[in-house]
């Protein structure tokens, strides 16, 4: 089955790549196209929002893994784990999500901190970080990931 999505904004900041470290620093502004301009109407009141966003650039050309099991991040000291077990690009659907604090609202942008996505990233959906939907008690993560994502935000 095949879907089609419709961007309702665009990325913009000073990161150019997508390397996996420093990403608490970097401050985005979320350019809403203008039929979407309205929909951040109230958002203001969050702290966070999820931003669904497509990962549009592979500037290191890696092809997607012929079984979809890799190491993250192709660390051979990390173990062989599938796309799904994984928070990573290379994915069926490029998808990213990530939780960002918000910083302002200004007339048709949102201007966020801690959004792992580089400048002119498409941005697919918001939505309003919401505990009771986003928040799970006492989750579970492997120990390598732990020791993956270190530095990252």
């Amino acid at each position: 089955m095949n879907v089609t999505l419709e961007a309702v904004g665009t990325v913009r900041n000073t990161r150019t790549h997508t390397g996996d470290e420093d990403w608490a620093g970097v401050e985005s502004v979320i350019e809403i196209a203008p039929p979407f301009a309205a929909a951040l109407e109230g958002l203001e009141q969050w702290s966070h929002v999820v931003v669904l966003f497509w990962m549009h650039r592979d500037p290191g050309g890696e092809p997607p893994p012929a079984d979809w099991r890799r190491r993250p991040r192709g660390r051979a000291d990390m173990p062989l784990a599938g796309v799904f077990a994984q928070r990573g690009r290379l994915r069926p659907n490029v998808i990213g999500s990530t939780a960002a604090r918000i910083v302002r609202l200004e007339p048709g942008r949102l201007v966020v901190s801690g959004l792992d996505a580089i400048d002119g990233t498409p941005v697919l959906d918001l939505k309003p970080y919401a505990p009771v939907f986003d928040r799970v008690e006492e989750p579970r993560v492997p120990a390598w990931f732990d020791e993956l994502m270190r530095g990252y935000f």
